[in-house]
């Protein structure tokens, strides 16, 4: 590919779920379509993915080999394995992308789906252990830790709601604050359901390999632990949705409506990397970042049916 080949329909960033979800609704529809992914997802350190009808317990990796598999047998889908290193608006209108091997690729309409990576702000030992025994979301984790004995870190809110959701099946929950206020009223609620509450500050996990065992406060015995939901921070994997002008959540999510159109005409978004204004966070699920790819490419090939043929957009996003 050099900077004067055939023009794209459509550029999708990014081929995991919601990437190759999109690259095959547009292949079928015979779209061209250039799919281009610069590695692993979010997701790649876990041991399987879950909640997905018929592939429920798939590693990660293998999931993303069926995709490629089926994306195979359309030919208007090319797949490059290399990283997006700029986005610019092409002269006649679509998006001149810039590869890292050097090549340069045009489009007519452009689907990022980049992805979100997690930072583990704490505590010291979570990172080794994220996907296979320190988790954050208990519909993609939580079966795995029933009748387990399992920790929750945090005193917030939204943590105890988890600390409560887990005791449903695990066999021993404990509410891990590191040295964060517990307001009365919590407290009570999560010791009469059989929580255990632990406030000194965290010092570290310990763990072999990567299946924890215990955590370690700066005070106090040690905690036997089988599993931990730490809190993790979210960010954009890439900058290319920043640097084209799309309007983003204080979250850092790329805003999106339900069509996965962005603010910016021409630019769509799918996965984890973006949401509506009506979702107060970003979805996790394999799934649902698969189902917001097809409904993406959709969309877009309606959009290009629009264009070719002069016809109002069904999906024209208010005020452009």
């Amino acid at each position: 590919m050099s900077s004067n080949a055939c023009l794209f329909d459509v550029a999708i960033v990014g081929a995991g779920p919601a990437g190759m979800s999109a690259a095959l609704t547009l292949g079928r529809a015979h779209r061209t379509t250039l799919l281009i992914d610069a590695g692993e997802g979010r997701n790649a350190p876990a041991g399987a993915v879950h909640n997905f009808l018929t592939r429920d317990g798939t590693p990660p990796a293998e999931l993303r080999e069926l995709g490629r598999a089926e994306l195979a047998a359309y030919p208007g889908v090319q797949v490059r394995e290399e990283a997006v290193t700029a986005v610019d608006f092409a002269d006649r209108g679509g998006f001149r992308l810039s590869l890292s091997g050097g090549d340069t690729a045009v489009a007519r309409r452009l689907l990022l789906a980049t992805g979100l990576a997690d930072e583990l702000p704490g505590p010291r030992g979570a990172g080794p252990l994220w996907g296979r025994s320190a988790f954050h979301c208990p519909y993609c984790h939580g079966y795995e830790c029933t009748g387990k004995a399992v920790a929750v870190m945090g005193s917030e809110p939204p943590r105890v709601r988890l600390a409560l959701q887990l005791s449903r099946f695990a066999s021993d929950v404990a509410l891990c604050t590191d040295g964060g206020a517990l307001d009365p009223a919590s407290r009570a609620t999560l010791e009469s359901n059989g929580v255990t509450v632990r406030c000194e500050p965290v010092a570290r996990l310990e763990a072999t390999g990567d299946r924890l065992e215990q955590i370690v406060f700066e005070s106090g015995p040690p905690l036997d632990r089988e599993a931990v939901f730490v809190v993790n921070a979210p960010r954009q994997r890439s900058g290319l949705a920043a640097r084209l002008g799309c309007r983003a959540f204080s979250d850092g999510c790329v805003e999106v409506n339900e069509f996965g159109q962005t603010s910016v005409p021409g630019v769509y978004a799918a996965g984890d990397m973006a949401r509506r204004a009506t979702v107060p966070m970003p979805m996790a699920a394999v799934v649902a970042a698969a189902a917001g790819g097809t409904v993406a490419a959709a969309v877009i090939d309606q959009d290009l049916l629009s264009a070719d043929f002069a016809l109002p957009h069904p999906f024209a996003r208010a005020g452009g």
